[in-house]
């Protein structure tokens, strides 16, 4: 520094090392508050780093002894680049831990080799630098902004990477380059230690050139994606054009053309509009053979639902005097109401309503298994329902499966015990096996409670087995 000597106070020193630029500040605050500061000997290298980029604070204090302690505080970045400078990218190129670390290492011993301070052997600088460039700094090339920022790039990066490196509207607007205040080509390899200047037009796009990969404009994925993207808004309007008439032709070989609309095949491939879908077709990123398979898709999926709906708004045959007499949907009003086939639900037990295409609301059991089992798609079809005023001449048909040891009269007597309880049997099934009979009635009932009972009496009845209520095949 170029002190006297009873002005040296680094007599020890210790090193803080924290995550974030703020924390530096605060761990400062902290040292002059426990410790005297020593005026003059403080250092601000975050705010203003020195010429290698160099970044840390540094501050020296009085401790408890009256000794002095230099302190620097660091992030751990800076701390990478005030150990390492240029090679602590390298920590970040080699892959697994160990690997990493066991690479990084010879690396760094190679370097303090090529600086090795021996007389015999020591090269002048110009090839000291070309070395480092050549074997140093084989797999990357470090270029440098005016400002001194550093650009990591692959080796055989050009000025067009350097720009799109910087910012996109610098790639699209780049119309030539200077390394170290010459003019250079486009397709000019860059090199380590290269400080480059991108020359930028106020307005414009790049070339359709640059695209070319025999010209070696462009060395990075990064810059051609970006390029590409910019082609493709350009020219949004010709690919909606050719969009449209790939589109409505493969729809008219499917026999769809007039079924399917542009925003439902957009929705298909997740995009918000048909622009979106005309315009990725028109510019090849959607081909015939994708839109055929959506297409197809969809049949197949509107099939399975449609399929599913007939299962499930399948009406019970009954006697009463209207469908939706005895239930009120919440929330509306008017609608269609039909009893499921699928699980003939009574009054008293919990029901569900599902809603269906054009035919109004078909009304589940709650534990119905097509309900239980419905498709997530479909459940916001669901609707709350609820039994209202239930007239006496209103009667539901529900399904009841009796198992029994066969005997002489067994019908009969389960024949009567309904009939004495004024229920209807609609329905009457007998299939007897070695001796065991399974007896299958579709009764017209008042509500659950009615059917319980009947349940319990006919389980009274001398050979009955069980008895319970059932779904509809």
């Amino acid at each position: 520094k170029g002190v006297a000597l009873e002005q040296i106070y680094d007599v020890r020193a210790v090193r803080v090392i924290v995550e974030k630029e703020e924390h530096c500040y605060l761990v400062l605050g902290i040292v002059h508050r426990l410790w005297r500061p020593i005026p003059g000997e403080f250092d601000d290298y975050i705010a203003a780093p020195k010429d290698n980029f160099y970044r840390s604070l540094h501050t020296s204090v009085y401790d408890d002894h009256g000794k002095t302690l230099e302190v620097q505080i660091r992030t751990r970045d800076m701390h990478e680049h005030a150990e390492y400078g240029i090679a602590a990218h390298w920590r970040y190129k080699e892959g697994k831990q160990s690997e990493r670390d066991e690479a990084f290492e010879k690396r760094i011993a190679y370097l303090r080799h090529l600086m090795d301070d021996d007389s015999d052997t020591r090269e002048d600088a110009e090839t000291f630098l070309d070395r480092m460039k050549s074997e140093v700094f084989q797999d990357r090339v470090y270029a440098f902004t005016p400002k001194g920022d550093i650009i990591d790039l692959p080796v055989g990066a050009t000025p067009i990477d350097f720009a799109y490196h910087i910012h996109t509207d610098v790639g699209h607007r780049c119309r030539g380059a200077k390394v170290h205040g010459r003019l250079i080509g486009l397709d000019y390899q860059l090199k380590t230690g290269d400080q480059v200047q991108v020359l930028t037009a106020k307005r414009g796009g790049p070339s359709m050139d640059w695209l070319n990969q025999d010209l070696g404009y462009v060395k990075t994925s990064r810059a051609r994606s970006k390029i590409k993207a910019w082609f493709r808004r350009q020219n949004r309007d010709k690919h909606i054009a050719l969009g449209r008439e790939a589109l409505e032709r493969e729809l008219k070989r499917l026999g769809v053309l007039e079924k399917l609309s542009f925003d439902s095949i957009a929705h298909m491939f997740d995009l918000d509009k048909a622009e979106d879908l005309l315009t990725a077709i028109g510019a090849g990123d959607i081909t015939g053979a994708q839109i055929t398979g959506k297409v197809l898709e969809e049949e197949h999926r509107v099939k399975k639902d449609e399929e599913l709906e007939e299962r499930l708004m399948r009406p019970s045959t009954r006697k009463s005097a209207s469908v939706d007499e005895g239930v009120t949907i919440t929330g509306t009003s008017g609608l269609l109401v039909s009893m499921a086939k699928c699980c003939s639900p009574a009054p008293g037990d919990e029901i569900i309503g599902y809603v269906t295409r054009g035919r109004g609301v078909t009304v589940h059991r709650a534990d119905c298994p097509n309900m239980t089992a419905l498709p997530e798609r479909e459940r916001s079809r669901l609707l709350d329902v609820a039994w209202g005023h239930v007239t006496e001449e209103h009667r539901y048909s529900v399904s009841l499966e009796v198992i029994a040891n066969d005997r002489e009269g067994l019908l009969r007597d389960i024949s009567t015990m309904i009939a004495d309880e004024k229920v209807n049997i609609s329905t009457v099934n007998v299939k007897t096996r070695q001796q065991i009979a399974v007896l299958s009635l579709i009764l017209d009932i008042a509500d659950s409670q009615q059917l319980t009972r009947i349940i319990r009496k006919i389980e009274s009845i001398p050979n009955v087995v069980e008895a319970h209520r059932r779904n509809h095949a």
